[in-house]
């Protein structure tokens, strides 16, 4: 049972059929929210109740501020994905159709975006003429640890060949001002292959790959700057380390 709700009700004389009606909902569904603590009512009918009850929200439904509001460490965290494929396409395109100044690709191969992205390569143009500073970093597609991994993964289109796919794309945009690509160090390309770095100005997305899973079956994190040295000062760092000792193609 919500006792806190049952409490507030209790302090104010009200029966579950009275705040039902100055919420503008049934009698049941109040009586589902105090039989509950669990659940959570939707924003407006939470702020309803508790200007009838003249308590905070805080109070009611602590879980619901907690997740609005985020604190601590996790305050730069804005979601969590247990799979990269599960994060919606609509995310990717939005985050690059809003880059202004670094649109930062240092996944390993970067095929996907070609794929799950509508009119990528046009977007790519785009934000270069316009001063966006575009770079790619993928791995070698003739170096060991591509070989290596292109065994773990044991898939018909290989690592190396979705990296020759993402170098074809930029070829085919005619080597626009403000577009890089490299290719991660020898010696970096453990680190590189392990962990995908994808920063659009102040956010990034971030997949660590878990084993033999390929990039789209590991988790995703979709992180927004807050403060210096948070989360994703320590991603995107991690990947300009790579960048700086990236080898041009």
């Amino acid at each position: 049972m919500n006792t806190a709700l049952k409490s507030a009700m209790d302090d104010a004389g009200l029966t579950p059929r009275q705040l039902a009606y100055r919420v503008g909902v049934s009698s049941k569904q109040v009586e589902r929210w105090l039989g509950n603590h669990e659940l959570t009512p939707h924003a407006r009918n939470r702020a309803d109740a508790c200007r009838a009850l003249g308590v905070d929200e805080d109070m009611l439904w602590p879980k619901a501020v907690r997740e609005r509001v985020k604190i601590g460490n996790d305050r730069e965290l804005v979601h969590s994905y247990p799979y990269r494929s599960a994060c919606p396409s609509t995310v990717w395109t939005e985050l690059a159709e809003a880059a202004g100044e670094e649109l930062f690709l240092a996944g390993y191969t970067n095929y996907f975006f070609w794929t799950q992205v509508p009119h990528f390569a046009e977007t790519i143009r785009r934000k270069a003429e316009s001063g966006c500073r575009v770079r790619f970093l993928v791995g070698d597609p003739d170096g060991e640890v591509t070989r290596q991994r292109e065994e773990i993964e044991d898939v018909t289109l290989s690592v190396s060949t979705r990296i020759r796919i993402t170098l074809e794309h930029l070829d085919r945009l005619g080597s626009p001002d403000n577009v890089q690509a490299r290719f991660s160090a020898p010696l970096d390309a453990v680190n590189h292959v392990s962990l995908s770095v994808f920063r659009f100005d102040d956010e990034a997305l971030v997949t660590p790959h878990l084993a033999r899973m390929a990039g789209h079956d590991s988790p995703l994190l979709h992180l927004r700057r807050h403060d210096g040295g948070g989360m994703f000062d320590r991603f995107t760092e991690h990947a300009e380390e790579l960048w700086g000792r990236a080898i041009r193609p």
